[in-house]
């Protein structure tokens, strides 16, 4: 036998018995995600294809839920051992998986990624209680009033400041088959969003008193209330079955003059004129026109596994994911829609020079600008009151709502019985 046939029977020898220790040696993890449209995901997946082939010895792969199911099945998937290892959260929805003891801190992680990214605070601190850090700060979001300029100079109107304004431009541009605001009634997650703003500016932005006690039903509610059902008479008649597409779907074929969401800018640019001179985006109306409050959420990733690897193959990619070269890539799966939370984030190239982010620069800085007085419900005044998490699953702000809007119920009487299910819920 030759020295390099012997040679090459050895190397062989060795990989064969490498070879298995290799394959089973790489970590798979899954990845549970509510960012269900198609350019989402596939921006995702584009992310996910280069973590993987840059660290062998990881493999995430993601499935996409959706938030109407999420509530139920991921408590659901984790008690039966099926879970995802990382799961993308809102503040009111990590107290649900750390009740059942699905949770573990990630303060030191979190720490660690603060030194070198540095978190927006407020990020952070609606993941902190009960001496524990839940979840790793991911992307901002903040709900705005959107318009078309054109639209508004034409009706001889300016952008509203305050109620009154609002409505009366809502009337004004309610003719001819279109209408002049988008307003869901729906019981579901952006009905919460949309009703919680309108409570923002006017006064009602506290759903619970120092301790703990709840305030829901006050007078400011019940007139936040009156308000958003008033303005309902200007929106289309199947709005009470809306979720965020079919509003964004009504302000893209100019059939609605205004519609409070999040960004329109991608069905803007894709579905309608995609003129960004054309595109208006504001604070939303307060009562009084003085502060303009909105909701805004920290979406952030929960790590869920038990097993030390995959929770160390978590954290891998999670640190990668936040380097500046990725991040704003991250971000712009849907630009105008997930601000940074990192102020290196902030800066980042790879956010600014996305095409469509170049386009809509003076929108997105508008957002993000509006963002600054970003409030959520149960998470306001620099405390945090986990027992919200029930009245989110529920989705108590809407269904309140739908008690004026579609039963006909008074608005007082209405969110006296709101608070009442608030307090069935979390007692």
């Amino acid at each position: 036998m030759t020295r390099m046939h012997k040679t090459t029977l050895l190397g062989g020898a060795a990989l064969a018995v490498l070879l298995p220790f290799a394959a089973s040696a790489q970590t798979e993890l899954t990845l549970w995600h509510m960012e269900q449209p198609p350019h989402r995901v596939d921006r995702v997946q584009m992310l996910l294809d280069e973590f993987n082939a840059a660290h062998p010895e990881i493999e995430v792969s993601q499935e996409p839920q959706n938030w109407g199911e999420v509530y139920a099945k991921a408590p659901a998937a984790l008690a039966a051992g099926a879970g995802p290892d990382m799961l993308f959260a809102i503040p009111d929805f990590a107290p649900i998986l750390k009740g059942m003891g699905a949770l573990t801190s990630v303060a030191d992680f979190v720490e660690e990624l603060d030194a070198e990214h540095d978190f927006i605070d407020s990020t952070v601190e609606a993941y902190s209680y009960d001496e524990g850090v839940w979840a790793v700060p991911l992307y901002n979001m903040s709900m705005n009033l959107w318009y078309r300029p054109s639209v508004f100079e034409a009706a001889g109107i300016d952008v509203p400041t305050t109620w009154d304004d609002w409505s009366a431009a809502a009337k004004a541009l309610t003719a001819d088959g279109t209408y002049g605001m988008g307003l869901p009634a729906n019981q579901q997650l952006y009905t919460d969003q949309t009703v919680y703003s309108v409570m923002a500016n006017g006064g009602a932005s506290e759903i619970y008193n120092e301790d703990g006690s709840l305030r829901f039903d006050n007078p400011q509610t019940v007139a936040a209330y009156d308000f958003y059902n008033g303005m309902l008479e200007f929106s289309p008649p199947d709005a009470p079955s809306w979720t965020w597409g079919e509003a964004e779907a009504c302000f893209a074929s100019a059939s609605c003059g205004m519609i409070m969401q999040f960004s329109v800018i991608s069905t803007y640019d894709t579905q309608a004129e995609g003129d960004a001179a054309d595109l208006g985006v504001a604070a939303i109306p307060s009562q009084d026109g003085e502060t303009h409050n909105t909701i805004a959420y920290a979406n952030a990733v929960m790590l869920l596994s038990r097993d030390e690897g995959k929770m160390e193959a978590s954290k891998t990619f999670i640190r990668w994911l936040l380097k500046p070269e990725n991040y704003g890539r991250f971000l712009n799966m849907e630009p105008g829609l997930f601000m940074p939370v990192t102020a290196d984030g902030a800066e980042a190239d790879s956010f600014w020079s996305d095409p469509m982010v170049e386009k809509y620069r003076s929108q997105i800085e508008t957002v993000i600008d509006n963002s600054a007085n970003g409030m959520l419900f149960g998470f306001t005044s620099g405390r945090v009151f986990p027992a919200i998490a029930a009245i989110s699953a529920q989705n108590v702000l809407a269904e309140t709502l739908q008690s004026v809007a579609v039963k006909g119920m008074d608005p007082t009487e209405a969110v006296a019985d709101g608070q009442a299910r608030m307090q069935d819920l979390t007692e």
